[in-house]
């Protein structure tokens, strides 16, 4: 649990404490600022310790009032979006048959909880290059069979392995589950009343997100899988209820028990060797952290152990992924590690 200081309008501001390694973190933050090649751009970068902004910038364009795209960290804004309803008594990950298409195969096994650790089954091509093959720029750009639907291409997606025996990583699955939970808010065909007031008045109003814009399909769905749209600062809110364990100045946003559901590791990811639990990832060399990330190297890295979150966002191509994901490392690693029930508490840095 971190120190009970929490945002109000703003931030607070405060010194590094004394146990931190500030050569090491002002050599990353400065390496960071000069934008150089092997890291592409970098357009924000806020670090929260102790409840307080410690280290802050911007980079081209961009200051504190700049409003960013999440891409795939919407996956774990959808995330809480569940734990809410689930807490609301309105969904349960054991929820099956959740819809009308797959009644008659094996998916109408898929379980709400498959579709959170992204075990599904269905089959899928996570792929930003190749236009030809992948159903995610077909989903989001493309999708001439269902237009403006992203839930309706991603539902109609065959079976290639048993619900919950194969990890794949998959946008089209998020969109299901944001699909799944506006029904179970009782939204209209066609409208986003009733998901956009749930989101706002749950959510990004309790935690003071104001800058923070969802959007959605033509077809009135929550594009979950990735399209919220915030400030640095207000991305840093969000990883910083997960660090209070979805407390928030006193309030249980979140069920109890849920952020250990969500950082409880089913695969770890073949492209960046990180660990994948429910819409969130885990790096290994930080026990107990939940982080969300998106393409072009969107970070929100939350780690409890250090009572630290980080947010970077920015535009690195996926080749320098290992580089950048290596330089957050060293930032999340300047800060010491306490003692904790999350395993191994080796710290790697």
């Amino acid at each position: 649990m971190a120190f009970d200081t929490f945002p109000t309008l703003d931030w607070l501001e405060g010194e590094l404490d004394p146990t931190v390694d500030v050569k090491t973190l002002d050599g990353v933050v400065a390496e960071l600022a000069s934008q150089p090649q092997h890291l592409a751009t970098t357009l924000a970068l806020v670090i929260v310790h102790n409840g307080r902004i410690v280290r802050e910038f911007y980079g081209p364009e961009t200051d504190a009032s700049t409003t960013l795209i999440s891409w795939s960290m919407a996956k774990s804004i959808t995330q809480a979006l569940v734990g809410m309803a689930v807490g609301d008594g309105l969904l349960s990950i054991t929820d099956d048959h959740l819809f009308p298409e797959w009644e008659h195969d094996d998916r109408a096994s898929i379980t709400l909880g498959n579709l959170l650790n992204m075990s599904s089954g269905l089959e899928w091509v996570e792929d930003y290059i190749d236009d030809k093959s992948s159903d995610v720029i077909e989903m989001l750009f493309g999708n001439q069979k269902f237009v403006g639907d992203h839930a309706a291409y991603a539902a109609s997606k065959n079976l290639e392995a048993q619900p919950g025996t194969k990890y794949l990583y998959s946008s089209g699955t998020t969109n299901l589950v944001t699909k799944i939970l506006s029904r179970a808010l009782g939204e209209q065909p066609g409208s986003t009343d009733a998901m956009s007031k749930f989101i706002k008045e749950r959510l990004f109003e309790p935690l003071g997100m104001r800058s923070a814009i969802p959007r959605f399909d033509d077809s009135g769905n929550f594009v979950g899988s990735s399209y919220v749209y915030a400030t640095a600062r207000d991305f840093a809110r969000f990883g910083y209820l997960y660090l209070n364990d979805g407390i928030w100045n006193g309030s249980r946003l979140l069920p109890e028990g849920w952020v250990d559901y969500s950082r409880t590791s089913v695969a770890r990811d073949p492209d960046n060797n990180l660990d994948y639990g429910a819409h969130v990832w885990m790096f290994p060399n930080d026990p107990g952290s939940i982080a969300a990330l998106g393409y072009e190297g969107q970070f929100t890295w939350a780690s409890p152990r250090r009572n630290l979150v980080v947010v970077r966002l920015g535009k690195t191509n996926a080749e320098y992924g290992p580089q950048l994901r290596s330089e957050l490392s060293k930032i999340v690693g300047a800060f010491p590690a306490q003692a904790s029930d999350f395993g191994n508490d080796g710290d790697h840095g």
